[in-house]
């Protein structure tokens, strides 16, 4: 199942480890975060921005996000 994001709420979220914008990927209902190499989930439409529940992207990811 694919959740949406308002794109308000997009705007003004960054990586809490980098600071950086963060780009969302419908596809897999995640923020992912090209600086820090790391993808936050999305789970019921709340954004889990948290380092310890985030994935490390592979490099054709991040290369794909930046």
């Amino acid at each position: 199942m694919s959740e949406t994001i308002d794109k308000k709420l997009l705007a003004i979220l960054v990586c809490p480890v980098s600071k950086a914008p963060l780009v969302y990927d419908r596809d897999n209902s995640e923020l992912v975060c090209p600086a820090s190499g790391l993808a936050y989930p999305i789970r019921d439409g709340i954004p889990v921005m948290l380092e310890s529940e985030a994935r490390q992207i592979s490099l054709e990811e991040k290369e794909k996000y930046s």
